[in-house]
């Protein structure tokens, strides 16, 4: 509701301007003469007019469409937030589906109902002139039926061609018995900050949506899945929108609306999309095959600190994008086979530059397993190139890395670094137990980690199984220290112990100190 307000003041401002009128001040525009100083004037001749989309939107509108999907209550009710989410969480893909409340009745939990159908919305675009449409895999999971909808309110039956958890895409196919409007794949590689997008689909079901923004970033890692490469716009994207495209000024589709950061389930202006040149990739294997086959090495790779590259003997300029820091090799994998080993950096594949784990997992997926990839990388400081066999990438690939360093040897009294902050013990069956290890994991358990020391600085929790330390391997508390003191006694200022952590290799970098209070 708008109010109006009247008071005083108002009338006195009147009065005011009449009194000024009576006066009869003749005003005339300072140094209007001088065309410079019209601001006006500036602004028509240096700068361009903010673009008109319409001419675009009608031209592409017919290509976007709404996706209808129906899937059981119980289905659901376990995806009501399932789909990528950015750090406070993406808008679910699906409603959450209330059940009935705790005790209701009377600790009586009601009868049981039928699973009943129920409906979410997403949407899609098409990509040829027969109907093959490409959303989120996020969208369409769970599906019982698909329906599509187009701009002009046909509405087809959809087949699910194939899906791809891992990037978040799935392909779907409609019938229309005619050719149909269809949007082309751009090239997301020249996509550049700051340059205008529009953003289509259908927002909590309304369709036939368009906002417009800028490109905010590139590369964005929202820790969703292994090849985050997002495109961050402040194109606004809301629930529904999910699977949408994301055009350029050319009308070709450069991304496809996937997350947004919100903490309260609405669009604040940062949205991600998947980049095209992904999408070209994938939907071609969907396509082709209904599933993608990606290459596989068999190394967990990890960001490569300062501190981290001064403990390794790095030469870096900048260890943030020098590579890619191998924090474990899965036995029997094709880089074990190649021998690269923990503590290697690897910096190129095929020639081109590796700046972060992200650059290496794109790059080995979308070699061909039965390929070869050349890989550029440090051992020791200096750098070395070997040929590796790809192979296939398993369907567990996780499940590589779930074997110890061999050997069981270990000392069975507690050793305390003192310098470091941290209480090692041996690898008992209980500790193994608690921290969910197999039977050939070895190592020492960090059971302590003392307040503000080094250690506490540097990230290292109780529960970590130190595995190494640099690139020599530890089976022990003993072996442990002995490996702190060698690499102190050699000059060291840092050190960087291999730790497992929840079943995840890594490296943390330590600050050794003087060594006056301990090891």
């Amino acid at each position: 509701m708008i109010k109006q307000y009247r008071t005083r003041a108002t009338a006195s401002a009147f009065a005011l301007l009449g009194a000024t009128a009576l006066a009869a001040v003749s005003v005339v525009p300072a140094r209007a003469a001088d065309p410079s100083m019209d601001a006006t004037q500036v602004v028509q001749k240096n700068f361009t007019p903010v673009p008109d989309f319409s001419p675009l939107v009608k031209a592409v509108m017919p290509a976007v469409v709404s996706v209808d999907v129906k899937l059981k209550l119980d289905q659901a009710a376990d995806d009501s937030s399932s789909g990528p989410q950015a750090q406070n969480g993406l808008p679910p893909g699906f409603p959450q589906i209330p059940g009935f409340p705790p005790g209701f009745p009377f600790g009586f939990s009601g009868p049981q109902q039928q699973p009943q159908a129920v409906e979410a919305k997403g949407s899609g675009f098409i990509i040829d002139a027969n109907g093959t449409i490409v959303t989120n895999n996020h969208v369409v999971k769970g599906a019982k039926t698909v329906t599509v909808t187009l701009s002009n309110g046909d509405t087809y039956p959809a087949k699910i061609l194939g899906t791809d958890p891992k990037t978040d895409l799935a392909v779907l196919k409609i019938d229309a018995k005619k050719p149909l409007p269809y949007v082309e794949l751009g090239d997301s590689k020249d996509v550049e900050p700051g340059q205008w997008v529009i953003a289509m689909g259908n927002p909590f079901g309304l369709g036939n949506t368009v906002t417009t923004g800028v490109v905010s970033a590139l590369g964005r890692d929202i820790g969703d899945g292994p090849y985050d490469r997002f495109i961050q716009t402040d194109a606004p994207i809301n629930e529904g929108n999910s699977g949408g495209p994301l055009f350029n000024q050319k009308g070709q589709v450069i991304g496809i609306n996937t997350a947004i950061l919100s903490p309260s389930g609405g669009s604040v202006g940062i949205g991600f999309s998947i980049p095209s040149d992904m999408i070209k990739r994938v939907v071609t294997q969907l396509v082709a095959h209904g599933k993608v086959t990606r290459g596989f090495l068999g190394v967990s790779a990890q960001m490569i600190s300062p501190q981290m590259a001064q403990a390794l003997k790095l030469p870096m300029s900048n260890p943030n994008k020098d590579g890619a820091l191998i924090a474990a090799v899965a036995p029997n994998s094709p880089a074990a086979k190649a021998g690269l080993k923990a503590g290697d950096v690897i910096t190129a594949v095929n020639g081109q530059a590796v700046t972060n784990p992200g650059d290496l997992a794109e790059d080995i997926a979308n070699i061909d397993p039965s390929g070869k990839a050349d890989i550029t990388y440090l051992h020791g400081g200096k750098s070395q190139d070997v040929s590796v066999a790809v192979e296939e990438m398993p369907s567990n690939p996780d499940a590589s890395f779930e074997h110890g360093n061999g050997g069981n040897g270990g000392s069975q009294q507690n050793a305390s670094p003192a310098a470091l902050g941290v209480t090692l013990a041996p690898l008992t069956p209980d500790l193994r137990n608690q921290l969910n290890l197999p039977d050939d994991a070895s190592g020492a358990v960090i059971v302590n980690v003392k307040p503000n020391s080094p250690a506490d600085q540097a990230g290292l929790q109780q529960g970590d199984l130190l595995v190494g330390v640099g690139a020599t391997d530890v089976n022990s508390p003993d072996e442990a220290v002995n490996a702190i003191k060698a690499a102190r006694k050699g000059g060291a200022d840092a050190v960087a112990l291999r730790i497992v952590r929840q079943g995840q290799a890594l490296f943390v970098g330590i600050a050794l100190g003087d060594g006056k209070n301990g090891n």
